[in-house]
């Protein structure tokens, strides 16, 4: 795909990630959103306030369970 054409739009995102076998979501990132692949683009001091975040160890707005499965072939 040629850059010119990459279609970014400002969207506010769920953030994801596991660390230390926690799951962590982080709603309402700003985010710029290639509309045809759906990757994230976060700016530079959108990361360093994730990683405060996580880091900080704050505690959470809420707490979801979520099902785990396991994929068998």
């Amino acid at each position: 795909m040629n850059n010119d054409q990459e279609q970014l739009i400002e969207k506010r995102v769920t953030y994801s990630l596991e660390l230390n076998g926690k799951f962590i979501l982080i709603e309402n990132v700003p985010a710029r959103v290639n509309e045809e692949t759906g990757e994230q683009f976060f700016a530079p001091s959108t990361v360093a306030l994730l990683q405060q975040i996580i880091l900080d160890d704050q505690k959470p707005k809420r707490v979801i369970q979520t099902p785990v499965y396991s994929y068998a072939a």
